[in-house]
Formats: C-alpha cells, sequence, structure tokens
C-alpha cells in the first residue's frame, strides 16, 4: 500500500477512535435532567441519546469495540507506512539499512503513540466530558446506528461480561444510576459551595439534607434545662416570667410532676384585670402532643403539623417525660437560626442527645436563666421557656 494512502487512513483511523471514545464518555457523563426536557420537546437527537443512555452496557460495548479495531488498525496499517518514510531518507544518508530500520521503527512507534494518545484518546476524552450534554446530543445519533449494525457481536460481548460480573457477584446494570444518595448530595453541595457555584452561607441546604437524619431526642429540650411555671400560675406569674427570661411560652407543671400544657402570653391578655392575680383558667392551656425520643424529626414536623401543636412532650419507652421538643427547634434544624426579639440575649443554642436513659419528672421550677431559648414559631414566632447548650458550628 501507498505510504501516503497509509497515512490518510492513518488520520481516518484517528477520527474513528477519538468518535468511539467520545462517545463512551459522552453516554457516561450526559445527565439525564438535561436531556429529557429535549426528548419531551421532540428532539430527536436527544430522544436518540435517552435510548442510548437506558442501553448503556450496550453502547460501551460497541464504543470498546469500535476503539479495540481502530487501535489495531493504526498500529498495523500506519505505523509501517510511518517506519518506511522514516527509514528510507536514514538509509540514503549512508545509515545501515539495520540501524534505519530500527531509528525508523522506534521513531514510527513514538509518533503513532503520540497522535493515538493525544488526539485518538484524550483530546475526545476531555470534551465529551467538559460538555457531556452537547456531545451526547451530537454523538448518540450515529453511535446508535452503529450498535445496530454490530448487534449480534455486542450483544455476545455483553452477555459474557455480564457473565463475568456475575461470576464476581455483581449484578450487571444497563443503565447509569441518575439519583443520588443523602451522602453524596451533601457532598455535592459542599463541593460547590467550595467552589462558589452555590451559596450556602447560612447552612440551609445542608440543614435540609440532614433534616431527616435528625430525631427527636437530638433536638429536644431536656427536662433539666426547662423552665417551667406551676399549674396554678396567674398572670401575673406569666408577665413576671417574661420579663425575667425574654420567653413567652411556659410549660404548666402541677405539683405531683406531671406536664399540663403550655401558656403562651398572648393566652391571658384578654383575662379582666380583677382576675389578673388569680389562677389562670385551664380552659387557657394549650395541649402538648406526646412523641418519642427516636422519632424522627421531620415526622415530629409532620405530626405538629396536623394537631396546630407547637409544643410536644418527649416520652420515653417506661412511661416517663424526658423532654420537650418545640416547633422553632425543629425548623430551626431544617432553615437555620430564627431570629426573633423577645429573647433576651441572641445566643444559639441545642438540646442534649437522648440516648436511651430514662429521668423520672423530677424537675421543679428552675432558676430562670439570663439567656435562653426553646422557640416555637407557631405561636407568632414567639419565644419559649428552654435553655440549651451552645451548639457547635458547623463545618462549611
Amino acid at each position: 500500500m501507498n505510504d501516503w494512502v497509509s497515512l490518510a487512513l492513518l488520520v481516518v483511523l484517528l477520527a474513528g477512535n477519538a468518535f468511539f471514545v467520545g462517545g463512551e464518555f459522552a453516554i457516561m457523563s450526559a445527565r439525564r435532567s438535561q436531556i429529557e426536557p429535549l426528548a419531551e420537546n421532540g428532539n430527536k437527537r436527544a430522544q436518540t441519546a435517552l435510548r442510548a443512555m437506558e442501553h448503556v452496557s450496550l453502547m460501551l460495548a460497541c464504543c470498546q469495540l469500535g476503539i479495540t479495531v481502530c487501535s489495531l488498525l493504526i498500529l498495523n496499517v500506519a505505523e509501517p507506512a510511518v517506519h518506511h518514510l522514516v527509514a528510507l531518507p536514514l538509509t540514503h544518508l549512508g545509515v545501515p539499512t539495520s540501524a534505519a530500520d530500527g531509528i525508523g521503527f522506534l521513531l514510527a512507534l513514538l509518533v503513532v503513540t503520540f497522535l493515538h494518545v493525544i488526539f485518538g484518546e484524550m483530546v475526545p476524552k476531555n470534551i465529551s466530558v467538559s460538555v457531556a450534554d452537547k456531545a451526547a446530543l451530537f454523538l448518540a445519533p450515529p453511535l446508535v446506528m452503529i450498535s445496530h449494525a454490530v448487534k449480534p457481536v455486542i450483544v455476545f460481548l455483553n452477555w459474557l461480561a455480564n457473565g463475568a460480573l456475575r461470576l464476581m457477584k455483581i449484578e450487571p446494570k444497563d443503565e447509569v444510576s441518575s439519583t443520588f444518595t443523602l451522602e453524596e448530595l451533601q457532598t455535592i453541595v459542599e463541593e460547590s459551595t467550595a467552589e462558589g457555584l452555590v451559596t450556602d452561607a447560612d447552612g440551609m441546604l445542608s440543614g435540609a439534607l440532614e433534616f431527616s437524619e435528625k430525631s427527636v431526642g437530638d433536638v429536644m429540650v431536656p427536662v433539666d434545662r426547662l423552665v417551667t411555671l406551676p399549674s396554678d400560675c396567674s398572670p401575673h406569674d406569666l408577665e413576671k416570667a417574661v420579663g425575667r427570661t425574654g420567653f413567652s411560652r411556659f410549660v404548666l407543671r402541677s405539683e405531683d410532676g406531671s406536664y399540663l400544657g403550655y401558656l403562651h402570653v398572648k393566652d391571658v391578655l384578654s383575662i379582666p384585670d380583677e382576675r389578673y392575680r388569680r389562677p389562670t383558667p385551664l380552659t387557657r392551656v394549650r395541649s402538648l402532643i406526646n412523641l418519642r425520643p427516636d422519632t424522627t424529626v421531620e415526622a415530629a414536623l409532620g405530626s405538629m403539623q396536623r394537631t396546630h401543636g407547637h409544643v410536644a412532650r418527649v416520652i420515653a419507652r417506661g412511661g416517663d417525660t424526658i423532654g420537650v421538643l418545640f416547633l422553632e427547634d425543629v425548623l430551626e434544624e431544617l432553615i437555620g437560626e430564627i431570629k426573633d426579639s423577645t429573647q433576651a440575649m441572641d445566643h444559639r443554642r441545642t438540646g442534649t442527645p437522648y440516648r436511651g436513659e430514662t429521668q423520672p419528672v423530677t424537675v421543679s421550677e428552675a432558676p430562670r436563666p439570663r439567656r435562653g431559648r426553646g422557640r416555637g414559631t407557631g405561636d407568632n414566632g414567639s419565644t419559649a421557656a428552654a435553655t440549651k447548650r451552645p451548639r457547635p458550628p458547623k463545618n462549611t
């Protein structure tokens, strides 16, 4: 074969190798979320690309077959031509034929390998990875046509490959997964934030992803940190407690240690002045819903929404009350700290996670802390009576 014809074939084979490499990486890297809207709007290339992505195993077999054939032909067709073109001038310069052949072989191998690796592998790979969606739309249609032409071969090769996987106790897949686990989503948010692609300065995205992992025991206010009022407290007592703590909701505790419900400061505003120092009527007391410490925060939020309750009693398996959950604590796990003008001081705290210990309710009305929180936003964004330990800052 003429050397120049062989060089022309080298260019064609490099282009073919680049096509199969680019198609392989494009099908693997393209995002369904970007291709599907185009396919739904009638884009034929997008529809073909989706079919290729749904049969990725066959498409990869087709690409690998094409890459292998092109690589072998490059070695067997182009290398001899380059070898001859290099060795011939050396013999005219007086270099012995054996030495010229050796030098020509090495130079031909270097040139062909360089062209193959750079233009047949790396350049198309980088293009497909950089613009995967566009590359898939461009390369998928001809790749699907070629796969139909050689379907018996690639089906057989794919069957052999899948059999080898099953021998290794690995279940083969025909489609690349387009879903992510919670941990993968958290990693994506962290990396996107670090690169400046996503703004998550307040941790709202991270908090939303971590929301379903938290339990009521992680967020509740333990009973030994809960500020309560006696069940026979008067509106005057409630007013003084609000002034001391900055809270606007207080859990009521009876003499036997049980929790009757909670009062919001606005619940006593309509009480006449002559009854201002008398015990607050029990009809004004709001009820507490009951939750287990192992209930997820997400489920707790749903319960509070259904019952319109903003404070929940956390009950251990033995029936003892071990803490109180405020709606605001749940919301802050989701969206970050909620500012409130009624707080005595702006200080972010969290409850002590419940580890399974059952604590009897033995806490009487504790000395009012000078700062604290345990708020719930359901009652006009007010604060509730609780004190919590400082929360360590989250890593960003």
